[in-house]
């Protein structure tokens, strides 16, 4: 029944995160990314953590020329059945290596969270500069240390969620903070009824917080020109209590 993280997931996480936001984070980051002068028409994109493509939708919706890339297989796959004219490529965020470069490069959804240390996550904002063209933007949310102590209220969501094909998959996921090695870890059980069968998993995700100013050195480390660390979703600078930043960092032109 336990699962490595993103693998049985994989074929109920859109039914779970029906109601993530996807269309307004895009049009926050375009947004953004307009305003900064970066010209979208015709221009690529590279949707790093992509998962079973949620964001990359919403970039290809408006015209970009986008890539997803994942580390997991399975949302891969999941992804690649839903939109089957977007290229997805498997890669870790640390190391991945692609022939092209990118007008704008985003990783949404507290994927960088992921990287359990700040080694891991210097390497993959390295990676993603080099993934850049110049004066191209790279775009990210991570959760706060606070976000990750505190992710959810009572330490725990359950639901109901219908299948595309019929059935329906019932989750309950809890949450603690392990404050010695300081990380959020998320025991996800999920338990599905389709076709008259039940199958039930649990995978186990563990996420480190970010606050900002773990964010600056491994951003200039990499050698992004600047960037800026804002709250969702009026671009305001972040409080001290907020649970989760947005990053804006600009490739040298």
């Amino acid at each position: 029944m336990q699962r490595p993280p993103f693998t049985a997931l994989a074929a109920v996480y859109d039914a779970i995160m029906a109601d993530v936001e996807y269309d307004h984070w895009a049009d926050f980051v375009l947004t953004y990314a307009r305003d900064g002068g970066l010209e979208l028409a015709g221009a690529s994109a590279l949707d790093l953590a992509c998962g079973t493509g949620g964001f990359t939708r919403e970039l290809a919706a408006v015209g970009l020329h986008v890539t997803g890339l994942d580390g997991s297989e399975d949302m891969l796959r999941e992804a690649r059945a839903r939109q089957p004219t977007v290229e997805f490529v498997a890669g870790d965020l640390r190391t991945f290596t692609l022939p092209e470069r990118f007008d704008l490069i985003t990783c949404v959804f507290d994927s960088l969270n992921n990287l359990l240390t700040p080694g891991d996550l210097a390497a993959a904002l390295a990676r993603a500069a080099a993934h850049l063209k110049p004066g191209g933007l790279l775009a990210f949310d991570v959760n706060t240390r606070l976000g990750v102590r505190e992710l959810w209220e009572g330490d725990a969501i359950e639901g109901l969620a219908p299948l595309p094909g019929g059935g329906e998959v019932h989750y309950h996921w809890s949450h603690h903070h392990d404050t010695g090695a300081d990380l959020g870890v998320v025991q996800a059980f999920c338990r599905i009824e389709e076709g008259g069968e039940l199958r039930e998993f649990v995978e186990t995700h563990r996420e480190r917080g970010y606050d900002p100013a773990d964010l600056e050195e491994p951003l200039r480390t990499a050698g992004f020109a600047r960037w800026e660390i804002v709250e969702y979703p009026d671009y305001a600078p972040p409080m001290p209590d907020v649970p989760r930043v947005w990053v804006f960092a600009w490739a040298q032109a």
